[in-house]
């Protein structure tokens, strides 16, 4: 008669570290989540020597091909002093509206931009790339 008990090792898998490898993995790509610049509108930008950073309310852009984009999307010159007071429109204080147009833009639309976006009473910034 056989009376021990029959313990089995029972192979275990520790997921201790798994976990915290885990954790930083998922902290890791929420931060450079919010770092992400969310315009997919790719142009190049002019360079500068400083950097200036303001809150933006809008981002405007213009390609090289003198396209106008609100965020991604397009607008035309017409359009644009009615499409930008609905974004404006929603700011308690002083607004501005970034504006991020390509190296080879012409300087006359730029101007035309920044002039309507004065009109509406926001502060034009215009993005420019700090590297030399």
């Amino acid at each position: 008669m056989n009376l021990r008990k029959r313990l089995r090792d029972q192979p275990e898998v520790h997921t201790g570290a798994l976990n915290d490898i885990l954790f930083i993995l998922l902290l890791f790509f929420l931060i450079v989540s919010t770092l992400a610049n969310p315009n997919v509108i790719k142009v190049s930008n002019p360079k500068s020597a400083s950097d200036t950073k303001a809150k933006q309310t809008v981002v405007v852009t213009i390609d090289k091909d003198q396209h106008l984009f609100i965020g991604s999307t397009p607008v035309l010159m017409d359009s644009l002093s009615s499409q930008l007071k609905t974004f404006l429109g929603k700011e308690t204080e002083k607004p501005s509206v970034v504006i991020n147009g390509d190296s080879v833009a012409k300087l006359g639309v730029t101007i035309q931009v920044m002039q309507i976006i004065k009109q509406l009473g926001a502060t034009p910034v215009v993005a420019v790339d700090p590297s030399n």
